[in-house]
């Protein structure tokens, strides 16, 4: 199933490529359609209605009404100019779904990273988690979360209080009643879809680093409390144009606004649930069961974080805003290899062994630091972008040991730490010449002043907000992260009982019982094994050995 899900999806890729160029082709033949209508009609100065089926399309245009050749010109241009529009809007459509069920497809990666460095008796519980993420977190997206986020209303494409938005709950006024009882779509429909796959990631980072010790109930709590406001509010403040969006703060597809707000929701639950039972006084029992999970995780996230990057620019219009795309994809290619590569050298180093386990968050560590300057930071500098961001999830992961915060997947060093160092990286290492000219959003061109020119101290003012939004995405995160979490652990909600832990999640609250059909015999798991889970070795006549 997971080959089909794979090839369909490379299916859906070549299909938008194939999109891409049929529409330039069709432009093309539009535009010769055109050119030789105003020859004909400057040689005959036709004075009479004329009608023209264009080549491929299915209803022909009457231009009746038409006195001469300049109406007919008039007419025929605005017929092909509505035809262009339309047929852009198709291709945001197409483009936005494409990349949004990429984009979607991150949560089958997640689920196999999380049970995969976790102990094979809680694996039911942690796909629970992660199932109850997507379900849960689009029951919050729809109710609330969309309408802070996106929901207005603007005023000249601000929102005004910049703050929240305080319109659309529940997808109210997404179609247009018309008084002879049809209806008129939006825009609204594509963009809900594909912003709401980046929010139930959002949560799904969590998910991660409170593994295999909070209960189920809590934790739903949370994860309802995240996508229905924790995240919408911050989704507003930058993407939404609030305070930090409408000061040109830079976060291309979202290292700060997804990845810093799961990380730090991650840190703050890990330490307000505790460590698992016995974490630090036998770690060899808490190995990852399954390496090839986490291995098939890490490829599945590394591919859908194309259609996470490369999505981000919205819309597929044209070839410039296509090679933008590209260009994207260019750097978060390169990324997560170097900072794969990276860590992969680092741990070799201290421990004179293979470390794949390393090496897969040093890929994800990657894809997070180059996410938020993807767009305007050239292929050498997304380089060194991975090797520091390599260096900030080891240092962060080896703080975390020794301060005793137990996070199971490292969420908060590879999303929360390498999530900050993106929004600065975007700054740092953006495009624009010197210290002084600001790309940002404009990609491959220089933010302008009024008069058209490159704006000058733009860098300077960019950098700073991205500094100011850094502070306050972290802040924010956490506060309310401590006042769910904290009150959950007060009234005995969110920690499991050592009894539980001890038996696992799948024993004591899962039917069947068991993720799998084999029978553990270790109670210590051996790290220099793929599986950490074996079967019960048996005789010819099938009785067990003991």
């Amino acid at each position: 199933m997971f080959a089909k899900a794979v090839i369909g999806c490379l299916i859906l890729v070549a299909a938008a490529s194939g999109v891409d160029d049929s529409v330039n082709v069709r432009l093309a033949e539009l535009e010769n359609e055109l050119r030789r209508l105003k020859e004909q009609l400057a040689e005959s100065q036709a004075s009479s209605a004329t009608t023209k089926e264009l080549d491929g399309m299915s209803s022909p245009r009457m231009l009746h009404g038409a006195g001469n050749a300049t109406e007919v010109e008039i007419t025929m241009t605005k017929y092909v100019d509505d035809k262009v529009e339309d047929i852009q809007g198709a291709m945001k459509h197409i483009w936005l779904l494409i990349c949004g069920a990429l984009v979607m497809f991150m949560q089958a990666g997640f689920a196999m990273v999380e049970s995969g460095c976790c102990r094979a008796k809680n694996v039911q519980n942690i796909m629970l988690k992660n199932l109850t993420d997507v379900c849960v977190g689009t029951m919050g997206w729809w109710a609330t979360g969309w309408a802070f986020a996106y929901g207005g209303p603007y005023v000249d494409g601000i929102l005004p209080n910049g703050f929240s938005g305080s319109q659309q709950f529940f997808g109210a006024d997404f179609l247009t009643y018309n008084s002879d009882g049809t209806f008129e779509g939006s825009d609204n429909f594509a963009n809900w879809f594909f912003q709401w796959t980046f929010c139930s990631a959002g949560a799904t980072i969590v998910s991660g680093g409170v593994a295999e010790r909070v209960n189920f109930p809590g934790y739903c709590i949370f994860s309802m409390m995240m996508t229905a406001f924790i995240y919408p509010i911050i989704v507003a403040w930058t993407w939404g144009y609030g305070w930090l969006g409408a000061n040109n703060y830079m976060d291309f597809a979202g290292s700060g606004v997804v990845h810093m707000c799961g990380g730090v929701g991650a840190l703050v639950g890990a330490a307000i649930a505790g460590p698992r039972t016995g974490r630090w006084e036998n770690p060899d029992a808490f190995q990852s069961h399954s390496l090839p999970l986490v291995v098939l995780g890490t490829f599945i996230l590394w591919f859908g974080w194309y259609g996470f990057n490369c999505g981000s620019t919205l819309s597929m219009p044209d070839r410039a805003t296509g090679q933008l795309a590209a260009f994207v994809a260019m750097n978060t290619t390169i990324a997560p290899a170097t900072a794969g590569l990276t860590v992969f050298l680092l741990r070799y180093a201290q421990l004179k062994k293979y470390d794949i386990g390393g090496f897969c968050n040093g890929i994800l560590a990657g894809l997070v630091s180059i996410t938020a300057p993807c767009g305007n930071v050239e292929s050498g500098s997304a380089f060194v972008i991975a090797i520091i961001g390599a260096l900030v999830y080891e240092s962060v992961s080896i703080l975390m040991k020794k301060a005793k915060i137990d996070d199971p997947i490292d969420a908060f060093a590879v999303h929360g730490c390498c999530g900050i160092w993106a929004v600065l990286a975007a700054g740092l290492f953006d495009m624009g010449t010197g210290f002084d000219q600001y790309n940002a959003w404009s990609g491959f061109s220089c933010n302008v002043d009024e008069d058209g020119a490159c704006a000058k101290g733009a860098w300077g003012n960019g950098m700073a907000i991205n500094i100011a939004g850094v502070a306050a995405i972290f802040a924010w995160t956490a506060f309310w992260s401590s006042l769910v979490f904290a009150p959950l652990r007060a009234h005995g909600m969110l920690r499991a009982s050592d009894e539980v832990q001890e038996a696992g999640f799948d024993a004591s609250k899962h039917s069947p019982a068991k993720a799998y059909v084999v029978e553990e015999t270790m109670a210590v798991r051996s790290p220099s094994k793929a599986y950490a889970v074996e079967q019960t070795p048996k005789n010819g006549q099938g009785e067990v050995v003991m």
